[in-house]
């Protein structure tokens, strides 16, 4: 029983840790870490720049930005559109992004 009683804490803690590295591979295979790096610029901003920018107030702006594109921001080269990437990825995504992308 006791036995049990472990295995089922460290599944757990498994479940808790295991999104951080399921985003990072969300955004890899959604093809977002093309032109974003999660610590330095690449040819958008980095991740964590992003993080220190908005706030999770601004989800939605950036859930429709990511979805439909855009320019301005961050420099003068557009973010293409993601219509591919599935609305609730893309939530996903922008909640680890503003989570600080660790």
């Amino acid at each position: 029983m006791k036995a049990l009683a472990v295995t089922t804490l460290i599944a757990a803690g498994l479940t808790v840790s295991a999104p951080a590295f399921a985003n990072k591979d969300l955004a890899t295979k959604s093809g977002c870490m093309a032109c974003h790096a999660v610590d330095k610029k690449l040819v958008g901003p980095a991740y964590q720049e992003v993080a220190k920018k908005y706030k999770a107030a601004d989800e939605a702006k950036l859930v429709e930005k990511v979805i439909k594109g855009g320019s301005g921001a961050w420099g003068t080269v557009p973010m293409p559109p993601n219509a591919a990437v599935k609305p609730d990825d893309v939530k996903t995504l922008v909640k680890w992004i503003l989570a600080g992308a660790k």
